[in-house]
């Protein structure tokens, strides 16, 4: 895959077959209008090319961006639209005075003059231009004079699986794991470095790897206890993952700590990735540090259970 970060890098493009939208997720939804996009574009011996934006429009015109929680990073984005069959991704930065295009410049300057679109691809509720003003109807009603066809995936297709990225972040939010990994298609991950902590685990057997995501924005799920996947140096490791202000200890910050199982190594400055597998329990405040440990010891297990499934 070919990635272009801004629209003066794209080369003229002889057939491209062309959609767009912010894929925050690249969920099963979207795996729907991808898998159609790469058989057009495979079909009419084109190239397939994903228009996105970076940062999420919502953090640029919507007066509730701070509240705004990513499903995939940037980069985490670029892998899955690779792994995905994508050609060519075109990041637009997307800004104030980017958002006051309206659809018939979005269309004239970007899908024709720096794409030369022969074909869009686009799902059944797609708006483009200043105030969501562009869609389907719009651009079938003038594909003639825009010289490019339109194809609009169904909306039963899309919501055959009934996903949304606001239903996985709710999910998530709940710590439903289950939930949120099915409409994903895959295990919803956090990329992050390790830094050190208080370095109580150690002192009591269950020494954990602190992890700073890293992206702020990235959607943190829901405090608790976790089974995860742990993806280090090439490696995938099995582990048991706390994200939460350990009110055992009279912690005040929220935390994400991962205890690594059969794994001896000081990693601080190192980097990982955590794929959540299942919720094992809420967070909870225990009496003392050997009610503490008692409780770990049956994560460890319930952990340890799941992973082997």
């Amino acid at each position: 895959m070919i990635i272009y970060t801004g629209l003066d890098d794209i080369p003229p493009l002889p057939n491209a077959v062309v959609t767009s939208g912010t894929f925050d997720g690249v969920h099963r939804g979207h795996q729907t209008i991808l898998s159609r996009l790469t058989e057009v574009a495979k079909a009419s011996g084109g190239e397939s090319v994903l228009i996105t934006y970076w940062p999420h429009p919502r953090t640029v015109v919507s007066n509730d961006s701070q509240n705004l929680k990513l499903l995939t990073t940037l980069d985490e984005k670029i892998e899955l639209l690779d792994q995905a069959g994508v050609d060519h991704l075109v990041v637009i930065p997307f800004t104030r005075s980017f958002s006051e295009l309206t659809s018939e410049e979005y269309i004239h300057q970007i899908l024709m003059d720096k794409i030369g679109t022969k074909k869009l691809v686009i799902g059944y509720d797609h708006r483009f231009g200043r105030d969501r003003e562009g869609g389907f109807d719009y651009i079938q009603a003038h594909q003639s004079e825009y010289g490019f066809e339109v194809e609009e995936i169904p909306r039963q297709d899309v919501e055959a699986v009934g996903v949304s990225s606001s239903k996985i972040r709710a999910a998530l939010s709940e710590g439903n794991i289950h939930t949120a990994n099915l409409f994903l298609g895959r295990p919803y991950s956090l990329m992050g470095t390790i830094v050190k902590g208080r370095q109580l685990g150690r002192t009591i057997g269950f020494p954990t790897a602190n992890m700073q995501v890293d992206d702020p924005a990235k959607l943190i799920p829901a405090n608790g206890v976790y089974a995860v996947e742990v993806d280090y140096a090439g490696q995938t490791l099995n582990g048991m993952l706390n994200i939460g202000f350990r009110p055992t200890v009279a912690g005040t910050n929220q935390t994400i700590e991962t205890y690594i199982f059969d794994f001896d190594r000081d990693i601080y400055g190192e980097h990982m990735t955590l794929k959540f597998k299942e919720f094992l329990r809420p967070e909870q405040k225990f009496e003392g540090l050997p009610a503490l440990v008692a409780q770990l010891k049956r994560d460890e297990e319930s952990a340890r259970a799941v992973l082997k499934q």
